[in-house]
């Protein structure tokens, strides 16, 4: 996953100066991409914004090991290319890149992952095809080093029966592509130019191999600039890609902004100016972590992803299935909780946007990561958010502050009010703004949600159908 890279200014200005003669396109519009290929259309970036949880989901012969996937590869000091980290983790590069001769995860079953992913709520799935191992989860043609490739030990199509898992539940399906690529003698070095064009070539793989794919969730290492634009020729394959699949959604992780951006392992600040999406693991790392004493508990999943919501983001929770292939049953049992409250709550999650009610303190994140990993609620007066659709308001109150939530004036009377988790809210309103209190008994310990109908909204921080 993203892991940015503090380095030099010199040392980037050099590195990205010799492969954009290779790499560069023809001219800088070209760079930014035409505008018919930059952004996905409108009613795409809604309908995914209207998903609001999804899962992600990373898995590799890294699992035989227990140790996070890429990151664990050491590359001998010798093979790092410049200005680029290459691998420095406890496995060595030879051991690492022989994995996939031994593993063959016996209990793989694309229908239960997606199945557990429908039973948790989620609506869509970022799958992982290659991180920055270089280890490809599908038929390419153009490259060996894959889970059907002639060593490895299983032989499968794993994106072939994810895709078609998918479309039998009615799952949307994104793919999680990593640029940076370890493995490949080409990235970074002297003929990088022939990098990039296998990186495009294996995009085009994908996306006319394995019918429809709703996004391309790019991991390029690197904030978008023109100079990581022009070292992966993002325009290019910005055209491409969506000239093969229109409908794609694709993130801020190729050198261009794209149409979302990817807090990770964080909630974003609020934000109803552009879409965002929160990606978290469930288990203190992407992939699977055998015995880990990190896990995430069900209330703070359930509070992160309110505070995705009500900040305007969509949240991508991950899980990394076993060595076999089966997801761990307690990962398994996490989404299933999920899936369970959202059963209950979900019509203040889904299809709703962010505002209008903001708590106080809204340019601190609304939840933030302690030392320990877990996420930790804001404190003072921060007391949660709202979520709306058209004139219908939920209020999630995460922690109380104080005895009532004082919310200022938005324009419109509310006409009717119900608490979604049990009980009665009293709600009064004058010129000064809606005071709502809960008596303390009726107060739900992970997130009270109090739905406000009004006779209409004038004051919108983010826009809902």
């Amino acid at each position: 996953m993203k892991r940015l890279l503090h380095l030099r200014i010199a040392a980037l200005a050099v590195l990205f100066t010799a492969y954009s003669v290779q790499s560069a396109p023809a001219n800088e519009a070209d760079a930014q991409g035409d505008d018919a290929y930059f952004n996905a259309p409108p009613e795409v970036v809604d309908a995914w914004q209207d998903m609001r949880f999804g899962m992600f989901l990373c898995w590799g012969p890294v699992t035989l090991t227990g140790e996070e996937i890429g990151h664990s590869r050491d590359e001998p000091s010798w093979g790092r290319r410049p200005g680029m980290r290459g691998g420095r983790g406890p496995i060595p590069a030879e051991q690492y890149d022989r994995l996939y001769t031994r593993w063959k995860p016996e209990n793989f079953d694309a229908e239960h992952w997606v199945g557990v992913a429908k039973e948790g709520g989620c609506r869509y799935m970022i799958f992982l095809v290659k991180h920055h191992d270089g280890f490809c989860l599908y038929d390419s043609k153009l490259t060996d080093y894959k889970s059907t490739g002639e060593a490895s030990a299983w032989k499968v199509d794993v994106l072939g029966h994810v895709a078609e898992a998918c479309r039998k539940q009615g799952l949307k399906l994104m793919v999680y592509y990593s640029q940076p690529d370890w493995h490949h003698p080409d990235y970074l070095g002297p003929h990088h130019d022939r990098y990039v064009e296998y990186f495009h070539g294996q995009v085009r793989e994908i996306l006319t191999g394995y019918g429809r794919i709703d996004g391309l969730w790019f991991d390029g290492l690197r904030p978008p600039s023109p100079e990581s634009a022009r070292l992966w020729d993002a325009g290019r394959v910005f055209r491409v890609a969506r000239s093969l699949q229109p409908h794609l959604i694709i993130n801020n992780r190729c050198g261009l902004p794209g149409d979302y951006d990817t807090p990770e392992n964080r909630v974003g600040f609020f934000q109803v100016d552009r879409p965002w999406e929160t990606c978290t693991t469930t288990n203190g790392q992407w992939s699977w972590k055998p015995g880990s004493p990190f896990f995430r508990s069900y209330e703070e999943c359930i509070q992160i992803l309110v505070s995705t919501a009500i900040g305007g983001g969509n949240l991508a929770l991950n899980t990394g299935p076993m060595p076999d292939g089966r997801i761990e049953p307690r990962q398994v049992e996490r989404f299933r909780q999920i899936g369970r409250w959202l059963g209950k709550y979900g019509e203040s999650i889904y299809g709703t946007r962010g505002g209008p009610f903001v708590a106080p303190d809204e340019k601190t994140r609304p939840v933030t990561r302690g030392k320990d990993k877990h996420f930790k609620l804001a404190s003072g007066a921060w007391w949660g958010g709202s979520t709306h659709r058209s004139n219908t308001v939920y209020l999630h109150v995460l922690r109380w502050p104080q005895e009532t939530i004082d919310l200022a004036d938005v324009g419109g009377r509310v006409v009717e009010s119900s608490v979604l988790t049990g009980g009665k809210a009293t709600v009064s309103q004058d010129e000064r703004g809606i005071r709502v209190f809960v008596p303390d008994d009726q107060r739900d310990p992970i997130d009270t949600i109090i739905r406000l109908q009004f006779d209409g909204l004038t004051t919108l921080r983010g826009k809902a159908k």
